[in-house]
């Protein structure tokens, strides 16, 4: 988020250089109020229960998920990457240098896996196990 807010402030930069000092306040606040909102609106909500998972919008049963692989930064950086499945369903967010690969068992749904970015992989893989 930091990295945004740095391009947002750039952009305040330049209006400040273009404009007044009172144009660029209000640039400012709005890019601040932006940026929040941009934290707030993109989180990434993960819940298991007793039948479904859901990661954000998307949701299965837990008949179909199969194994879960937490998987550590230089993991999911391959993974997202060059190891990337065109298939997958990816739920990642850029500034989380972590996440898991959950296996999907479903012979009706083409796609291998959710790769899923998270700070708390050990959790979701040991609440999927239950």
């Amino acid at each position: 988020m930091a990295f945004i807010y740095f391009l947002a402030l750039s952009l305040v930069i330049a209006i400040w250089a273009a404009m007044t000092t009172t144009i660029a306040a209000y640039a400012l606040a709005i890019a601040s109020i932006g940026t929040v909102a941009i934290y707030f609106t993109s989180r990434l909500i993960i819940e298991v229960d007793s039948d479904e998972l859901r990661v954000g919008k998307a949701h299965i049963s837990r008949a179909h998920v199969g194994a879960v692989h937490v998987l550590t930064q230089k993991e999911m950086l391959a993974k997202r990457t060059r190891g990337a499945d065109a298939a997958a369903f990816l739920a990642i967010r850029f500034w989380t240098p972590r996440g898991v690969v959950i296996e999907i068992e479903d012979p009706r749904d083409s796609t291998p896996y959710w790769l899923v970015t998270t700070k708390r992989g050990e959790k979701l893989a040991l609440a999927l196990a239950k």
